[in-house]
């Protein structure tokens, strides 16, 4: 018997490329993040690690932090993109093609698809590109993913609603099997019988009711066949001479037999539908659009006309008419704005008499259609589903945490709750709904350990059923919390190789390899090959034309690499473009972060402490992080160092010019004297030597990683680093910066101390829960916090 020797190259990923255990990591980094975790989550569960031969991504020391990419911002929930569309055509969407997202999906990737080698890096003899590899690798395990498949119908499952009461039987098309069966000879018979027959609207309909009862082998072969085409012309002709019960049921027979969506019989169908409206009841109408729905349809203009006779006839719906159409709603992705104010009333008032299923997918439906929903109705909502979240399905409980998502709702009850009941139900869940859950606890910044340990331990087995999206936001998810699962080399190995699987579809979805790349930096991983073809010029061109706001994603993964991994050879963005994204970024700041309140009397604050405003500068060090710093330069024997020189004059008039801070001093200034001499006056008068501080200096350069040409112009010129000069980044933190409830820093932010320590800056935390109460305190007190900060006594020992 032969024996096959299979060798399977690992990808390039930067700085490290080791074998290691995930014991030893853990050993490695110490037990001062575990400690930091456990105080940050009282009770959460001590997760042990699992050894085994892993490969090691780049992963600089200690990090974390929070940030939104473009593509799921906030800013961008008005756009039916953001929600993620299922495998099927939006009712209301006339851009989207039914097969488009399955054509993505099943398209096997060509080797003309294989990530590209890095340019610039040294050759690799007998070497393959690493899609090439894991295609490989993925086929040699076909057969036994074969008899893996998810349990998961994304046409039915969104549908289970209306198992629950009887009266959704007349609302919804049943789409099951039918209880009796016709033999093929009948079939058969029927057709040869279309030649012959007068074409009598009864004949046609009853013949189409018995061709949707053929056994589903039989119906897959009927709509080629020339004699049902001759069928379908024969109703198209006599279309106007059907009564509307009999075309609804030629409708609903055309569900079985899978007619194509684009088929003539539907044209005429629609078109005589939308004739008809306003002479049908409204059973008759949910019902038609049920059956468009389930043949995957587009109908706008019959969606508009039903939504409108909604309106005329709200006080006539009842409890099951009401939630089919919200369904409907949904399914079209298209909310009529007139109607808010009445869907927030109607499900107020029947919000007890809801089935747990129905709430769910009340909440898919304004989900889906992009819908707001009021505060007060989503908490209603949410408290019930928080009292009886043990008797929800987890497909209904997930889209009751897809709108707590949407609407920025911090139920805590409901997620404590969730805590408990979701863990265990996650290894029978569907990958999408899996990834949902994980971006519900990143999206409200939520923090729980046993959920996301849960979701890690069960996701490499089904990684295979990820589609491009699913990945990104598990990347994002897990790097916006800034947690590093038990089995993290397997969790990020697993989706690594599977964004390399995927690489065909960033093509035409940019957004999900930015989402991801990102992800994985707030980790401190950084997949060479990935990062090359995402800053590429014909990459990079693409995102320019996605329907998103991916500049500062792409800005934020440029520089975090130039900082990060001086060893990388790939590609880069171009300077012109690296000065383009850090203008918008200023322009932003200088409108909305510079001037917030604790910033502004930070630095008016420090100014008066330390001198004057050359002393200190508000100002963004590293602008792809997007959040602004309070910089302040030390002499190492504890002396303010002026650098912010606006004006040459005084830059020259300054620049050699010192000053003690004596006890006396320090004294006059926190007693609030803020017109008092400054230090530098003081210091002259008291004859201090002058000494030698150097340039006036902007931020540094980064370790010579910026490109030529894209430094900031809102910057000096960049200064050299003084001898014995320490050099303070002070943060002046918010809420948003940290998990909910909690100190934990989320993933941006956790990315940016961790670069701004690689730049030889000393990070100073002024916390929100110190910084925030001290704003309605005494002056005095303001300037005794700052300046414990500034002048501790340990950056100065440690510089």
């Amino acid at each position: 018997m032969a024996t096959v020797l299979m060798c399977r190259r690992f990808p390039r990923l930067s700085r490290v490329t080791a074998f290691s255990t995930t014991a030893k990591r853990k050993a490695e980094r110490g037990g001062s993040k575990s400690k930091k975790e456990k105080r940050d989550q009282p009770g959460a569960a001590n997760t042990g690690s699992e050894s085994g031969a892993t490969i090691q991504l780049l992963k600089p020391q200690d990090y974390r932090v929070l940030y939104n990419p473009a593509a799921y911002a906030k800013g961008r929930a008005g756009s039916p993109q953001r929600l993620g569309r299922d495998s099927s055509q939006a009712l209301g969407d006339t851009f989207t093609g039914p097969g488009t997202t399955q054509a993505l999906q099943t398209s096997p990737p060509a080797s003309s698809q294989a990530l590209p080698p890095l340019r610039n890096a040294l050759p690799k003899p007998k070497s393959t590109t690493l899609l090439e590899q894991t295609i490989l690798a993925t086929l040699c395990d076909g057969e036994a993913e074969k008899e893996k498949w998810e349990v998961h119908d994304s046409k039915e499952d969104p549908r289970m609603f209306q198992k629950g009461r009887p009266e959704y039987r007349s609302l919804s098309c049943d789409s099951a099997e039918p209880a009796q069966t016709l033999s093929a000879e009948e079939g058969d018979s029927i057709l040869q019988s279309v030649a012959g027959c007068e074409g009598s609207p009864g004949i046609l309909t009853d013949y189409f009711h018995k061709l949707s009862r053929l056994p589903a082998e039989q119906r897959a072969a009927l709509v080629p066949d020339p004699r049902f085409g001759a069928l379908c012309h024969r109703a198209v002709t006599a279309i106007r001479l059907f009564s509307t019960p009999d075309l609804i049921q030629i409708l609903k027979a055309c569900v079985p037999l899978a007619v194509p969506a684009s088929h003539p019989l539907l044209d005429a169908c629609e078109a005589e539908f939308c004739r008809r409206a306003w002479d049908m009841g409204l059973e008759q109408l949910l019902l038609v659009a049920d059956c468009w729905r389930c043949l995957e349809r587009s109908v706008p203009s019959y969606l508009g006309i039903l939504f409108s006779y909604a309106n005329l006839h709200w006080k006539d719906l009842t409890l099951p008419q009401f939630v089919q159409l919200l369904y409907i709603i949904g399914e079209g992705r298209r909310s009529p704005a007139d109607l808010a104010q009445k869907v927030e009333s109607t499900i107020l008032k029947h919000l007890d008499a809801f089935t747990l299923e129905e709430l769910g997918a009340i909440c898919l439906g304004l989900f889906k259609s992009v819908s707001g929903m009021s505060d007060h109705v989503m908490r209603r909502i949410a408290d019930r589903v928080s009292l009886q979240m043990e008797d929800m399905s987890t497909y209904a409980l997930v889209n009751v945490l897809k709108m707590l998502r949407y609407t920025r709702m911090d139920h805590l009850p409901l997620m404590r709750e969730l805590g408990k009941v979701i863990p265990a139900r996650i290894p029978t869940t569907n990958i999408q709904g899996i990834m949902h859950i994980s971006l519900t606890y990143s999206s409200l910044h939520f923090f729980d350990e046993d959920v996301l340990a849960a979701v890690a331990t069960s996701l490499p087995s089904k990684v295979s059923y990820c589609r491009s999206k699913d990945a990104a936001k598990f990347l994002w998810s897990f790097g916006c919390l800034d947690y590093e699962p038990p089995n993290e080399e397997e969790f990020y190995s697993s989706l690594i190789k599977q964004l390399h699987m995927k690489l065909h579809e960033f093509s035409k979805y940019p957004e999900h390899l930015l989402t991801a790349l990102l992800g994985l930096a707030f980790v401190k991983r950084f997949p060479e090959e990935l990062i090359d073809f995402a800053l590429r010029e014909e990459f990079v061109q693409k995102t320019r034309g996605s329907k998103y706001e991916l500049s500062k994603d792409l800005f934020t993964l440029g520089r975090s690499v130039e900082i990060e991994c001086p060893t990388y050879r790939g590609s880069r963005l171009p300077p012109q473009l690296c000065q383009e994204f850090t203008e918008m970024v200023l322009s932003f700041a200088e409108r909305e972060i510079y001037v917030r309140p604790e910033i502004v009397e930070a630095t008016s604050l420090l100014e008066s402490m330390l001198g004057g405003p050359e002393y200190v500068k508000n100002h963004m060090i590293l602008p792809h992080t997007r959040s602004s710093d309070l910089e302040v330069r030390l002499a190492t024997d504890g002396h303010p160092i002026p650098f912010n020189f606006k004006d040459p004059v005084a830059a020259e008039k300054l620049k050699d010019m010192g000053v003690s801070l004596t006890d006396d001093l320090i004294s006059q200034l926190v007693k609030g004297r803020a017109h008092s001499q400054s230090p530098v006056e003081v210091g002259n008068e008291a004859g201090i030597p002058r000494q030698e501080r150097g340039d006036a200096a902007g931020t540094p350069c980064l370790g010579g990683a910026l490109p030529a040409g894209a430094k900031s112009q809102a910057e000096p010129r960049a200064g050299r680093w003084q001898p014995r000069e320490v050099r303070l980044a002070l943060q002046v933190s918010n809420r948003n910066h940290f998990c909910y409830g909690s100190k934990r820093l989320l993933g941006l932010h956790c990315l940016k101390r961790r670069q701004l320590r690689l730049l030889g800056y000393e990070v100073v935390e002024i916390p929100f829960w110190e910084w925030f109460p001290l704003l309605k305190r005494t002056r005095s007190e303001k300037l005794s916090y700052l300046h414990y900060k500034v002048f501790c006594p340990a950056l100065l020992t440690g510089a």
